[in-house]
């Protein structure tokens, strides 16, 4: 049965698309729990959004640590939402790809999504209600140049994602994802930024390389990527389970 009052809980909470997504929900009446590993970035979030009257909390956490995730957990309670979407991209070609750099991406992306689930997910099921939404990204359906490990890490996301589905089928509890191309944010400005570095462009030149590589012509905004979860998260998409969301005009079919 759903919650009269919704706790949702937003990883990587504090981030571009972290933050649409707490205001997204918090706007709409549900208590968020924001968690992430920036103290400074979460105390600020907690402040604005508390300002305006909305319910959030946040909270510190390494989400690729074990105990850590149980941790926060335990505090955080049932949950009726989640939103795996703390990650990080970092480049390399595969010749360049150091095991250190890989596994971080993996623990970022893939193992953070792991554990939070893995947590909540049985409060869930025995209530017979919940919704897991994880914020992938095209790469993980695709392969890119340079992004062996990012891709790889995306592709594992979205490998739980429909393994949870698969487990919940016949519930009241769903699991679905959102695949976004680049999204306007701080991971996409560290993105640009490398590109500025490595080929000289300047910032203009570099993010229409990014922007040029799908239809859609710019980046979304990261309310674009909020809306889409949003509706996995909703009454009306009960029926969904299993799915990923494509979100870059048409450029991967």
């Amino acid at each position: 049965m759903a919650d009269s009052v919704r706790r949702v809980v937003v990883s990587g909470g504090s981030g571009g698309i972290g933050r649409a997504l707490v205001c997204a929900f918090a706007s709409d009446g549900a208590s968020v729990v924001a968690l992430g590993r920036d103290s400074g970035r979460l105390a600020a979030l907690e402040r604005e959004t508390r300002a305006h009257g909305l319910d959030v909390t946040a909270l510190v956490c390494d989400l690729t640590d074990e105990a850590a995730v149980a941790a926060v957990s335990r505090t955080v309670g049932p949950a009726s939402v989640l939103v795996n979407n703390a990650g990080e991209a970092l480049t390399a070609p595969l010749p360049a790809t150091g095991l250190d750099l890989w596994e971080r991406q993996i623990r970022s992306n893939a193992t953070s999504a792991f554990l939070l689930t893995r947590a909540l997910l049985p409060d869930m099921i025995e209530r017979d209600h919940g919704r897991v939404v994880f914020v992938a990204s095209t790469a993980a359906l695709v392969g890119a140049r340079y992004t062996a490990a990012y891709t790889a890490s995306k592709h594992a996301m979205l490998g739980l994602c429909r393994s949870v589905a698969a487990e919940v089928a016949g519930t009241g509890v769903t699991s679905n994802a959102v695949c976004p191309t680049f999204v306007r944010g701080p991971m996409t400005e560290r993105s640009v930024a490398r590109i500025v570095e490595r080929t000289g462009r300047d910032q203009v030149r570099a993010e229409a390389a990014l922007t040029a590589a799908t239809p859609l012509g710019r980046l979304l905004e990261p309310e674009e990527v909020a809306a889409a979860v949003v509706y996995f998260a909703g009454h009306a998409a009960r029926a969904v389970n299993g799915q990923s969301l494509t979100l870059d005009g048409g450029g991967t079919l």
